[in-house]
């Protein structure tokens, strides 16, 4: 799936045929296995199908993963594909140690690609980036992770952003695998670049809506200076929880000389905010360019674009933080931090597509039973 390096493995290979395979098992099959010949004792695939269950069942680092497996019954074992021994076929359970070795040399942008969802066929699809601030280690910083979750909260695939820097350099690597055909893709302000606008349009076939902050400076200036007051196509949004109350207000342009890559329309969102509890007031005003034009895309319609983007901060890190406490974990040698990001959002990944709206609850669920459920819901016969 990806051809390994000393660093961090990014060269990836389409995956949408690997996804289509029909179980969870026949899809990690097609991983390459890191280890040596020589010495093999535990199938690799078992061994990646106990690290997912025991996520799923609320584990949040290798150490619990390892005393998930050592207490599992030999059904549970059985059904996981775990190793024989002796001629009474007993099943055994890999060690912590061995465990953890596997985890932290697999290929994490195969794994990434096997465990998420396709994207093909969503109406947006959001780009942002989150460090695992746990595995900072001596001087050597901050796993970067940048993931691209769909509008409906599935994530989709993740890369590591190698250290000394930035997410700019992995936007096309992250996506490139991917059917984007007629998906909106949505970003911050960092990925607000020619290069990548060119890209979705002209090689993936997508569109894009990207926020533009004073980083590009003559962009915004120029965004800034457009003729506001005259606009007549606006839409209004109010909502009322978290403690404060919200009124949206966001203005379309329609632009044919701008010095941006397929540009045909910019909105103006600005947010206005009031806390309920202390009466504070504040505005934020923000600037969005899309190739989508007024035809393909309303007002009404940008705005719920624009707010797409926030799902992913919502429903991807914000629970992995708190469901997962991801922060705390201080996996940090080799793949460990990203392969241990990605079993998470797999996990999440199976409790929406099982119906769970909230992600702490459904963890609580499976933990009751957590030698059964998760094997069921992972379709593990």
């Amino acid at each position: 799936m990806c051809r390994q390096s000393a660093s961090v493995c990014l060269i990836k290979s389409p995956s949408r045929q690997h996804r289509a395979l029909p179980g969870l098992p026949q899809r990690l099959a097609t991983l390459a296995d890191p280890r040596h010949r020589r010495g093999k004792r535990h199938p690799f695939v078992s061994v990646l199908l106990i690290a997912c269950s025991a996520v799923l069942s609320g584990a949040r680092s290798f150490a619990a993963i390892g005393p998930w497996a050592r207490n599992a019954p030999q059904e549970a074992l059985a059904r996981l594909g775990a190793r024989t021994t002796s001629v009474f076929a007993v099943r055994v359970a890999p060690s912590s140690a061995t465990i953890r070795r596997i985890i932290n040399r697999t290929c994490p942008g195969g794994l990434a690609d096997l465990l998420g969802t396709d994207p093909a066929g969503s109406d947006t699809l959001a780009v942002d980036g989150k460090s695992a601030r746990g595995s900072r280690h001596g001087d050597t910083p901050a796993a970067r992770l940048l993931a691209a979750m769909t509008g409906g909260g599935l994530t989709v695939t993740q890369l590591r952003v190698p250290d000394k820097t930035n997410e700019i350099t992995r936007f096309a690597a992250l996506l490139a695998p991917s059917d984007l055909t007629g998906v909106t893709v949505t970003a911050d302000a960092l990925h607000a670049q020619r290069g990548h606008a060119r890209f979705l349009v002209e090689d993936k076939n997508a569109h894009y809506a990207l926020c533009v902050k004073k980083n590009q400076a003559g962009l915004y200036e120029r965004l800034h200076t457009l003729p506001w007051r005259e606009v007549t196509a606006k839409f209004y949004d109010r909502t009322e929880g978290h403690g404060r109350k919200e009124t949206r207000v966001v203005q379309v342009l329609t632009v044919d000389d701008l010095d941006f890559p397929y540009a045909a329309q910019v909105a103006r969102f600005v947010r206005h905010r009031t806390c309920l509890k202390t009466g504070r007031r504040s505005r934020e005003t923000a600037y969005v360019i899309t190739d989508l034009t007024s035809r393909e895309a309303s007002p009404q319609r940008l705005a719920k674009i624009i707010r797409s983007q926030w799902v992913i901060e919502n429903r991807l890190h914000f629970v992995r933080d708190t469901a997962f406490r991801e922060d705390a974990s201080k996996a940090h040698t080799e793949h460990g931090p990203e392969n241990m990001a990605t079993l998470r959002s797999f996990a999440i990944n199976c409790l929406r597509a099982a119906g769970h709206h909230n992600i702490a609850a459904g963890l609580r669920e499976m933990s009751y039973e957590p030698f059964t459920r998760p094997l069921t819901l992972l379709g593990l016969r």
